[in-house]
């Protein structure tokens, strides 16, 4: 309901709503709606392991109070004594094992899955400084710098500390390579509802991939502490439909063009 509202409002100002929009939300408990197959595998992963957990904390917890209740003072004023049991210690050996396979299975192949993409029908480049994010569009000919909007530059509707002055526009349905660096010191490129987070290093170029699902925009931030103005890294992703992306393509180069400036991309 309050997504619902959210978008009503936004739309009430005359303002684009885009549907599905993703963003955090005060005092959420669960993970941002998947927007990739990546963040959909991590959300079932996060299910098993939840299962597994609260198995464990159950069965604890159950034989805790069992040994509590059979085994207290009054119940046993002189305790038994022995110093061996085998059966005990093959499985307090062998339970642990097979849990420890049961989340190793799914999480080995959680990372292999979103470690890269060998169908990417395009690149896109991602640089990080202190403090901003650099955007190159190698296929597109196209690069700009993307950095915060400062609190009295905020316009309605936008989000403070999440909002920056240029969206990284991405066509929806479309495996995309990214390769990332870092042109200074250590970054780290988030996007919660892609399921992304990887890396920037400087002298090092890190891949992942995305492909997002459905349109709106989404946002992250820089997940690695890397100084004074670490918290005013914010990432604005606007996913398209492809033939939308191809039309801001060729407007933002014929735009640059006509004003003979090295391509820096904008928003549409």
């Amino acid at each position: 309901m309050r997504r619902l509202a959210s978008v009503a409002v936004t739309a009430g100002m005359g303002l684009p709503a885009l549907a599905l929009a993703d963003q955090p939300i005060p005092w959420a408990t669960n993970f941002q709606p998947a927007a990739s197959p990546t963040m959909e595998h991590i959300g079932e992963l996060s299910t098993i392991l939840n299962v597994v957990i609260i198995a464990i904390m159950v069965l604890v917890t159950a034989l805790l109070a069992w040994c509590m209740w059979r085994y207290n003072a009054r119940r046993n004023p002189v305790p038994a004594q022995w110093s061996h049991n085998t059966f005990i210690e093959i499985a307090w050996t062998a339970i642990p094992a097979l849990i420890l396979l049961v989340i190793a299975l799914p999480s080995f192949r959680l990372l292999y899955f979103m470690d890269r993409t060998q169908e990417a029908e395009m690149t896109l480049k991602v640089t990080g400084h202190q403090w901003y994010w650099s955007y190159d569009y190698p296929d597109q000919n196209l690069q700009f710098d993307a950095m915060i909007v400062s609190d009295d530059e905020l316009q309605p509707g936008q989000l403070r500390l999440l909002t920056t002055d240029r969206e990284v526009v991405l066509p929806v349905g479309v495996p995309i390579r990214v390769l990332l660096t870092a042109d200074d010191v250590i970054h780290s490129w988030a996007v919660p509802s892609l399921g992304v987070k990887t890396d920037t290093v400087p002298g090092r170029l890190n891949e992942t991939w995305i492909r997002i699902d459905r349109p709106g925009t989404y946002y992250g931030q820089c997940s690695e502490l890397c100084g004074v103005n670490h918290g005013f890294m914010p990432i604005m992703i606007r996913a398209v439909e492809k033939q939308q992306f191809h039309a801001w393509a060729d407007e933002t180069r014929a735009r640059f063009a006509q004003s003979q400036q090295k391509p820096k991309g904008g928003k549409s």
